[in-house]
């Protein structure tokens, strides 16, 4: 029997009869793996699944806790998704380029998470203004973010990296280690307690894998050479797997994204930028739009260098793209409800009685 506390279940309520509680490790297709107190088990949905969740995003992730039917000699069925206690999503625009997807979709990478590791390589891929917008989604996640700067060991100018990161998020413990040399690996034991869990989020090529197999101490992840003439690299992770580390600590590893789309991120931007949405508090209107009004604190705080303009220009990025996404996510989210406010309607029409003549 294994101890499912292990792996971070809290029981809630008791389980209906009939149906087990587990964790998703895995997923691939439409075939999940599940680690049960009976073992790990392959599963798939049951049929009344599809009717009850709204959207895709209500569908179990890597990281989920689910109810499901256990069954000793084939698949099991997945029956109920426990609520989750942080999530990480990104928007998916299905192929196109931002300015030209007509519907945005919530893709949800993993879940039930306490830590998110945003892998960024020192090489010649590093971008500040990257992991920013990653730290804004991980805000918005319920998790608590982690940056891992890899192959430290290559990096000439570590120093100068490391201050422009501490100067952009200050508030956000970075650490700088090589999963070849093992330098900075220790650093990273106070997140990875038993019972704890950690998603690795980041670019292809940014170290993910290798650093797996650093935590795992055995290869566990293949590792491809990154292309030298623009330090990306090649897609290593093909889907997302949960790992139980020796330390008792798990981690769920990720996909490379090639882009990290804003979805539904206005807490996490408010929490990253909260120093410039004080400063609104202090402008002479409340409309003030921070271009050209007179007693604007925004202005007055740029002019005196008090708000960096790379900060300032960030924040603006950042709400302007999520609006976008909202907009276009919106118009979906309000066609479901009603869709399932009509169902919901006709539902009660049948158990009264049909309708009324």
């Amino acid at each position: 029997m294994i101890d499912l506390k292990q792996y971070g279940y809290i029981e809630a309520e008791t389980p209906p009869i009939g149906l087990i509680p587990g964790r998703v490790t895995e997923l691939q297709r439409d075939q999940y793996t599940v680690i049960t107190e009976q073992g790990e088990v392959t599963a798939v949905l049951k049929g009344t699944f599809y009717h009850t969740a709204g959207a895709r995003e209500d569908f179990p992730s890597v990281g989920d806790f689910v109810l499901l039917q256990y069954n000793e000699n084939g698949a099991s069925r997945i029956a109920k998704l426990l609520p989750r206690r942080s999530k990480f999503s990104r928007a998916d625009f299905s192929g196109h380029a931002i300015g030209y997807a007509r519907t945005i979709l919530e893709q949800v990478v993993a879940t039930n998470f306490d830590y998110v590791f945003i892998v960024s390589s020192l090489n010649w891929d590093f971008k500040v203004n990257r992991i920013m917008r990653y730290l804004t989604q991980t805000r918005q996640s319920g998790g608590q973010p982690v940056v891992i700067l890899t192959k430290a060991d290559l990096a000439p100018d570590l120093n100068a990296l490391l201050a422009d990161l501490q100067k952009a998020a200050p508030d956000v413990p970075v650490h700088a280690v090589s999963s070849h040399t093992g330098v900075g690996l220790d650093a990273l034991c106070e997140y990875l307690q038993p019972g704890k869990t950690v998603v690795l989020l980041g670019m292809s090529g940014v170290g993910k894998s290798s650093l797996l197999n650093a935590l795992m101490n055995q290869e566990v992840m293949t590792v491809q050479a990154i292309r030298e003439e623009d330090s990306r690299g090649r897609h290593t992770t093909t889907h997302r797997q949960l790992f139980m580390l020796p330390s008792g600590a798990m981690v769920i590893d990720t996909p490379g994204m090639r882009e990290l789309g804003l979805f539904g991120a206005d807490d996490g931007i408010s929490a990253g930028f909260n120093d410039v949405e004080e400063l609104f508090t202090q402008c002479r209107f409340n409309d003030c739009r921070h271009q050209t009004e007179p007693g604007c604190a925004v202005l007055a705080a740029l002019a005196d260098g008090s708000l960096p303009r790379e900060h300032w220009e960030r924040y603006l990025t950042q709400k302007q793209e999520n609006k976008f996404v909202n907009d276009k996510s919106g118009y979906l989210m309000d066609k479901r409800a009603c869709h399932k406010s009509i169902a919901m309607r006709n539902k009660q029409i049948k158990k009264n009685g049909g309708f009324k003549k």
